[in-house]
Parts: structure tokens; C-alpha cells; sequence
């Protein structure tokens, strides 16, 4: 069973994207939503490349107070979702988040080269999880500071390795201690980890063994 901390590091994995709540500064008073491309960084918290001249931008200059919310259908009519709660400020992009970026969206690059996109990072306060009907409960966000880290550098150590493995199935987008973002048979798939999070060491051999799961299952399911 799912805990709340896996519950959102799961879904902030499995979507490309997100809700975006600022202030109105066009409305005082109101609130603005818009839709948001957006990765993870290694502690988990969302990364975004954001215009300068979008509305959500204006709306954060004069105050960085936002909600994230990203949800996923489970199916019958339930729905998992997180209401993630903080602000939003501009970062200074490491090369290898960067490059993390651009996996998740290759398309982005050409907005890299104009003066008006920079990256932001939400840093989460308080978090809503609900993992289905009557499942909701608030997290504290320095629980996603607190967990289990891939580093960026083990990150881009462990894609060369399992590049020279040679697969083709499976490509890896994003790494992390509790799972992979991949692309299975051409279909982007989050392959979590069921025992839990993991270390580097550990990392390449329970993803084969999560991967060995995975590929009896549908052999079976097409038996």
C-alpha cells in the first residue's frame, strides 16, 4: 500500500503536467490557473521553464504563493491527486537538471535559446494527497527534502551504465530512489519500486527485477 510520501513522489512522476494556481495581478483577488509543463528535481519538487511574458509570470513577481495540483485517473470513476501548496521562485539551472529537462521534454530546447524562459522550482509547504475516495490527508512538503536521493550525478552515471546494457524496450528518462521514468514499448510508464526507495548500488538491479515482473505479468495476461 501506497504511503502519503509515495503517493505524491509517484504522481509527480507520472504526469508531464500540471495546474498552476497564482494570484491574479490582472483580477486582484482572484485566483489565475494555467497548465504547466513541468520535471522533477532530485529532491522531488517540480521544475518548470516558464516565459517571462506569460500570465503566471506576472502574477509571481508580485507574489511567489502558488498551488501545483497534478492528478491521475485510477479508473471507476476515482481519481488520485496531489494540491501541492508553497511558492515559486527562479533558479539557476544546474546542466544535468537541464539535461534532465530535456528528456522529459525535448520540444523545450528551443525555447532555451530565448532571453525569456527561465526555470522556476516550487518549493512545496503543505501538500494534499488524496489516493482515491475518503483517502485525503495533508503532508508536510520537507518531507520530500527528507527522502531518499538519486543524486543528479548518480543520475547521469546509472543512464550511461544501463545505455551500455543495450535494451531497446526500455528507455530511461528520469532516475530516482524510489523508481525509473521510462518509455516501455514506445508508451511512457512509471516503474516504482514496490519495496521502497533505494540506493545507487542497488538501483540497476531492482530495476531488472522490477522489470522481470513486469514482463511475466503480460505474458500472462496474454495467455
Amino acid at each position: 500500500m501506497f504511503s502519503r510520501l509515495e503517493l505524491l513522489i509517484d504522481l509527480l512522476h507520472s504526469v508531464p503536467d500540471a495546474a498552476l494556481a497564482t494570484h491574479s495581478t490582472t483580477l486582484d483577488g482572484f485566483p489565475f490557473a494555467s497548465a504547466v509543463p513541468f520535471v522533477t528535481d532530485a529532491h522531488h519538487r517540480p521544475v518548470m521553464l516558464i516565459s517571462g511574458l506569460a500570465e503566471h509570470s506576472h502574477n509571481l513577481l508580485a507574489s511567489p504563493r502558488a498551488s501545483l495540483m497534478i492528478a491521475k485517473t485510477l479508473g471507476e470513476g476515482e481519481m488520485a491527486r496531489v494540491s501541492l501548496m508553497g511558492e515559486v521562485r527562479p533558479i539557476e539551472a544546474d546542466p544535468l537538471l537541464v539535461a534532465r529537462y530535456l528528456r522529459y521534454h525535448p520540444h523545450a530546447e528551443r525555447f532555451l535559446q530565448l532571453g525569456d524562459f527561465r526555470f522556476h522550482r516550487f518549493e512545496p509547504l503543505r501538500v494534499l494527497t488524496v489516493g482515491g475516495f475518503a483517502k485525503a490527508s495533508w503532508l508536510e512538503g520537507s518531507r520530500l527534502i527528507e527522502a531518499a536521493v538519486i543524486s543528479l550525478n548518480d543520475e547521469a552515471d546509472l543512464l550511461v551504465r544501463y545505455a551500455q546494457e543495450g535494451r531497446q524496450d526500455c528507455l530511461l528518462r528520469g532516475i530516482d530512489a524510489f523508481g525509473a521514468d521510462a518509455s516501455l514499448d514506445g508508451k511512457p510508464v512509471r516503474i516504482r519500486f514496490g519495496a521502497g526507495p533505494v540506493t545507487k548500488e542497488a538501483w540497476l538491479p531492482t530495476l531488472h527485477r522490477e522489470l522481470a515482473v513486469m514482463t511475466q505479468t503480460k505474458s500472462d495476461a496474454i495467455r
